[in-house]
Parts: structure tokens; sequence; C-alpha cells
């Protein structure tokens, strides 16, 4: 760039402040300009200071339809006692109408929204103590149509009744559980009472267990000795029974003698009976010598009979005798088993006897240990019966309470969004300004293209600057929150002076498609930079052209002055912010070389068609 190349830029400034103040309507237009920017911002950020706060006029309609019922003798009605607490609740402004008003007024519009207790409410409520609890159910009527954020501002409303209700829910939950902890408290004692009582019960049969193992210990002992006295006579009756076989023998021997001689006496005796007949024989020695050997003959006949039944008797009675011995001496070998399983059964029964004794020691050490916990319960839930009804309450309608940290803490909602509108504004405000003062094209004048672009670019730096100044004295009257006083002002004013220059360089470069473009990239930023909602919930484009608007780090700048700066973001978006400030001008002064006449061109032919 030449020393002429400099004087031409500093002639051009010199043209146009001195135009700034040759006419009051001309000057009148310029404060116009600064000032309307900043009007833009803290209308907006005024109107959004605490919107949750101002809500005490917006009218939510509640219908009370519940009868009421009663439990444990007194009357309750949930609804009415909702009523009474709505009615000191200053959020909204309540107004209590009948169902058909209710559902009418919303359907108009006349209400946003409304909620209907129903008739059941408190009969439902009381139901939570019976075997058959209901839940209880309240109806919440909004008209979505009426306003998009009246329906969110109502959600609000409808869960302050809902939280409302919960609390006489947990209110009388407690009243019906706090006598069903005295009971179980009652309960808990006379089982730990009845428990200890079993354990002294458990002690004493295991005492009796203990004495009648001794005693069949001592029958064990008894048995052994009998058992050694069994096998003795078993071994005596096993040689007597080898004397009574030999015995039986001898007899069965003699027997078949006796047989023998019985037969022959017998047929002696039966011929002297049939040789001599006594009554034949007269009286005399001779008669009575014959009558005499019939005598005999007939009683050995007799006696031959009988000596034969002796024989058959006799080997009968040896053949008994042996079995009998061997009957003995089978008895005898089976009671000396017996003796011996009656040893191990009274062994085994000692060992019963013990492992007894001992678990009934440990069930009654269980049993001791049961009732001990059990007592300790009930002194447990004895203390709790005697808590404070309402700090119970407290607890049980809310048992965790939520401690909130706040990093980087800001009082005011308008304070949180003012980050998002200031720069918003700079950018309106640089629209604005270039569309208003719009920048000269060199064609038909001495100037070259880069001399018209760089002479005219002081004015809107000027213009930028002034327009952040008064949008930032109308923030400090508002009262807005700012952590770092200088940061923020000199931040503020930075990015007026880079959003300035990018829209001073689009619209000078290419003309009158550049101030459709910066529109266009002010539509786009107002949903595309995260400056109210974060722009991970927004839409899959919005989050894709993020990173590369320039209100993105613009925010991000002003955000990290005024709520607390964090050097690791602020760093990033000023350089970012400032490279696009440099390459702006850079590309804007190629392009204009080369499209100033075809812009110039477009421009006139616009001008012709009396549109524009």
């Amino acid at each position: 760039m030449g020393r002429k190349d400099m004087s031409n830029i500093i002639e051009i400034m010199k043209n146009d402040f001195k135009s700034a103040f040759s006419n009051p309507i001309v000057t009148l237009i310029l404060v116009a300009i600064i000032i309307l920017p900043s009007l833009y911002a803290l209308l907006n950020i005024y109107a959004c200071w605490d919107p949750y706060g101002n809500t005490g006029d917006v009218e939510f309609a509640i219908a009370n339809l519940d009868n009421g019922t009663s439990f444990q003798d007194q009357k309750i009605n949930v609804g009415n006692e909702l009523v009474k607490d709505l009615k000191n609740n200053t959020k909204f402004k309540w107004t209590f109408v009948t169902e058909d008003e209710l559902r009418d007024g919303v359907y108009k519009g006349d209400y946003y929204a409304g909620i209907v207790i129903p008739k059941n409410l408190s009969k439902n409520i009381v139901s939570i103590a019976t075997d058959n609890p209901e839940q209880a159910k309240l109806e919440y009527v909004v008209n979505v149509k009426a306003n998009p954020v009246a329906a969110k501002l109502t959600n609000t409303a409808a869960n302050t009744v809902y939280t409302n209700l919960n609390a006489k829910i947990v209110e009388f939950i407690n009243l019906a559980a706090y006598g069903k902890l005295g009971e179980l408290q009652e309960g808990l004692a006379s089982g730990a009472q009845q428990l200890s009582s079993g354990g002294t019960l458990l002690q004493s049969g295991a005492d009796q267990v203990s004495a009648g193992a001794g005693q069949v210990q001592d029958g064990a002992a008894q048995v052994q000795d009998g058992s050694g006295k069994i096998k003795e006579g078993s071994n005596t009756l096993k040689e007597k029974s080898t004397a009574i076989d030999e015995g039986k023998n001898t007899i069965k021997e003699n027997s078949e003698l006796i047989k023998e001689k019985s037969e022959e006496l017998e047929k002696g005796s039966e011929e002297i009976q049939s040789t001599v007949d006594p009554s034949l024989i007269p009286e005399g020695p001779v008669k009575e010598y014959a009558e005499g050997n019939a005598k005999l003959a007939d009683g050995s006949g007799q006696l031959a009979e009988g000596s034969s039944k002796l024989a058959d008797g006799s080997v009968k009675l040896a053949e008994g005798s042996s079995q009998i011995t061997n009957g003995s001496v089978y008895l005898a070998s089976k009671s000396g088993e017996l003796a011996d399983g009656s040893r191990q059964l009274a062994e085994g029964s000692v060992s019963l006897a013990a492992g007894a004794e001992m678990l009934s020691n440990a069930a009654a050490q269980a049993l001791f240990t049961a009732s001990a916990a059990l007592f300790s319960s009930a002194d447990a839930l004895s203390s709790i019966t005697g808590i404070n009804e309402t700090l119970l309450g407290d607890y049980f309608f809310s048992p965790v309470k939520l401690e909130t940290n706040e990093i980087f803490s800001v009082p005011d909602y308008g304070s949180s969004v003012s980050p998002f509108y200031i720069v918003l504004s700079m950018w309106v405000g640089a629209l604005i300004t270039c569309v208003m003062i719009e920048p000269k094209s060199s064609v038909g004048t001495k100037y070259s293209p880069f001399e018209m672009y760089s002479g005219k670019l002081l004015i809107y730096v000027i213009l930028s600057i002034l327009q952040a100044c008064v949008t930032l004295i109308g923030a400090h009257i508002l009262g807005i929150y700012v952590d770092n006083y200088l940061l923020f002002y000199l931040s503020a004013i930075l990015v007026s002076m880079v959003f300035m220059i990018l829209i001073y360089s689009i619209i000078s470069a290419i003309g009158t498609v550049g101030k459709g473009l910066c529109v266009l990239l002010l539509v786009l930023q107002i949903s595309g930079t995260g400056g109210i909602y974060p722009i991970e919930i927004m839409g899959s484009f919005f989050r894709s052209i993020y990173p590369y608007m320039p209100m993105t780090y613009a925010i991000n700048l002003l955000r990290e002055a005024q709520l607390g700066v964090v050097w690791s973001n602020y760093i990033p978006s000023l350089a970012i912010l400032l490279g696009i400030g440099i390459a702006t001008v850079i590309c804007a002064v190629l392009i204009k070389e080369k499209a100033d006449k075809s812009s110039k061109y477009f421009e006139e032919r616009l001008e012709e068609s009396g549109l524009f």
C-alpha cells in the first residue's frame, strides 16, 4: 500500500465524519443506529429477568368435588384442606370454580389450565389403611393451544397441587402407621418374652435328657453283665446236650430190647392160658397152682403190653429231651446276641441323649439370643413411637435432602441469558448499520476497491464501539450480574467490532447478496449457537453448524467474562473470534477487487426496477 493509497483512505474517513455532523437529521439517524441495538438486548433481558417469579397473575382453576370421609371417628376432607393451602399460595392466581365452569373456561381459553378434585379423593386416601387400597387421582385439564409457555407454567402449578396432595397423604400415612408401630412394639415385646420362656423350658428338658442318659448307661452295664452269664449258661447247655443225645441213643436201644422181651412174655402168657383151664381142675393145691399160673400169665401179658408202651414213651421222652436241649442251646446263643444288641442300643441311646442335650442347649441359646434381639427391636420401636409426629412426617415426606452446590452461581435468570441477547443485539446492530449506511462501491470514483473498503471501515468500527457502550451501560442499569467488569466490557466491545467488520466486509464485497447472507446467518445463529437451549437438545442440523457460527464463540466469550471466567474456555473462543475477523478482512479485500464492478451492476439493475 503506497502513500497515495493511504492518503485516499484518510480522505474517505474525513468525508464520512463531516457527513455525520453536517446535517442534524443524519446525526439523529446515527444516534438511533447506536441506540437501537441496545434496546433489542435490554428489552429482551428485562422481559426474561424473572419469568417464573411473575406467575401470580396466571389464573389456574380449581374445582373441588371431594365429599370427604371418616377415619378413626374423625372426619377427613383432603379436598378442603388442599383448597385452604392453595388460598395461602401466591405463586398463581388460584380460581375456585365448579367443574362445568372449569372445563368450559379451559376450553375457551379463559383459564390456561385447571385441576378437578374428584368426589372420592378422601375415601381413596383413607383406603391406604385397609386391605384394598385405591389410588387417589386428580384430573389435570390444560389448554395447550392457548400459549406454549403458559402450558409449561401451569405444569408448575399442577405440580404444586400434586405436591400438596402428597404431603396430605404422607401425613395420613404417618397417622395410620404411627398406631401400627405401637402395636408392633407390643407384639415384639410379647414374642420376646415367650421366646425367653421357651428357652428356659428347653434348658430344663436338656437336664432331664441328661439324667435319662445316665440311667440308660447304668442299664447298659447290667445288660452287659447278663450277657456274660447267658453265654456261660449256653456253654453248659451245650455240654449237657451231648450227654442227653448219648442217653437218648441208649434208651432207644433198651426200648427195642424191652419190646422184644415183652412180645415173648405175652406169647408165653397166651400159651399158659390156652393150656390150663382152672375151672376144670378140682379143688386143691393143683387148682390153686393152675389159677396162679393163669393170673401170672394174665399179668405177664399186661406187663409185656406196659413194657412196650414204656419203651415207646422212653424213646419219645429221649427225643423230647434232645429237642429241649437243642432249643435251650439256640435260645442261649440268641440271648447272647440279644444282649449284645441291647448293649449297642444302650450305647446309641447315650450318644443320642448327649446329642439331644447339645441340641437343646443350642436351641435354648438361640431362643435367648432371638429374645434379646426382639427385646432390642421392641425398645427401638418404643423410642420411635415417641418421636415428634411433625418431624416424623417431614422425614417421610422428604427422607433424602438434596444439598445444591452451585458453581458460578447466578442470582437471576436475566443475567443468565444476557450473554446471548447482548451478542445477538450486536449482530443485529451491525446488520442495521450496514443496511442504513450502505458500504460504497469504488465504481465511478477515483478510489480503488481496497481504498474504498479500508476508508469506509473506520466509521463502522466506531459505531460498533458506541453501540456496545450503550448496551453495556443499559445492562449495568438493569443490574445484571457481572463477575469481571473489565474483562466483560472489553470482550463485549471486541465482539461488537468483530461482528461489524464481518457484516461490513460481506456486504461491501458482494453488495445486496451479502445483506441476504447476513440475515440468513442471523436466523441460523439464533437456534444454532446454544445461547438459550443446550445445543445437545437441538436438531442434528443445528448441531452440525454449531462449530462454524461466529456467535457460538462470541457467546462463550461473554459468558466466561460475565459469569465467571475459565481461561481454558475463554482463550480458544477469543482466538477463533479474532481469526474470523482477520480472515474476513483478507477475503473481503480479495473478493471486492474482483467483484466490485459486478456488485455495482447488480445493484443498479435492482434500483431500476423501482422496488429496491
